[in-house]
């Protein structure tokens, strides 16, 4: 006998997924070739959720860009052309736009030496994207995890970067024997620079980037709002 089509399977094996209970899809684009998306892998594996029972999958999509699409601008105009396709999408399935399962496209850029910031900030804004944002770079963030700073990097991420490298303990998460770290292993995310750490360094985030709210962010001088892609995007309120 013919299988009557549109009703669900009986044994629950072709069950119908309904919108609400379908996961979160997370797209992300980040200006890192290694330090974002290997951050973004550890906060999936290892964070705790806010909604238990709730799933979110998240991918980053430019994992083979070249190095010139990781700039701001390009970054941003390839993550439109992406919440073009998801959102579109996600219309198709009828998921609510104000529901927990809305998809959602992150840029994770920073500022570097970039003169395009409130530019990128501003065509992400106007294409409903989220970002993520680092001054004067994503190891700002990293750093944090270990201290609080509050003095101005004048845009130099090496400044960052060094600082982090110098950290009590740092060296030693690559290995016990390590004692120093070249500035392309220290791109490398461990374990240990992150895991029970993370209230603190949101802690520090909220309180360093507190003032700045102008309209130029290239004068965001220290600067990160990396928790808000942790908690809002992928729904892990520690780690």
């Amino acid at each position: 006998m013919a299988r009557d089509k549109g009703r669900d399977n009986i044994t629950g094996r072709h069950k119908r997924v309904l919108p609400q209970d379908r996961p979160r899809e997370v797209y992300v684009f980040t200006e890192g070739e290694v330090t974002e998306p290997e951050f973004i892998e550890f906060v999936t594996a290892q964070g705790s959720r806010a909604q238990q029972g709730r799933e979110v999958i998240c991918s980053v999509e430019n994992l083979n860009a070249p190095s010139k699409r990781r700039k701001p601008l390009p970054l941003v105009d390839e993550a439109i052309g992406k919440w073009t396709e998801v959102e579109r999408a996600a219309k198709k399935a009828k998921l609510d736009p104000k529901g927990w399962n809305w998809p959602q496209v992150w840029c994770l850029f920073d500022r570097d030496q970039h003169e395009d910031i409130p530019t990128a900030f501003a065509r992400a804004r106007k294409a409903e994207l989220h970002v993520a944002y680092s001054h004067p770079c994503f190891e700002l963030w990293r750093l944090l995890h270990y201290q609080n700073y509050t003095s101005t990097f004048g845009g130099v991420c090496d400044s960052a970067a060094a600082r982090l490298k110098n950290q009590t303990g740092f060296a030693q998460t690559y290995g016990p024997t390590i004692r120093s770290v070249s500035p392309e292993l220290a791109k490398r995310v461990m374990p240990g620079q992150l895991q029970g750490k993370y209230k603190k360094a949101r802690q520090h985030a909220k309180q360093i980037s507190a003032g700045h709210r102008g309209p130029d962010q290239n004068r965001w001088d220290p600067y990160t709002d990396v928790w808000s892609f942790v908690e809002d995007g992928l729904d892990v309120i520690d780690y």
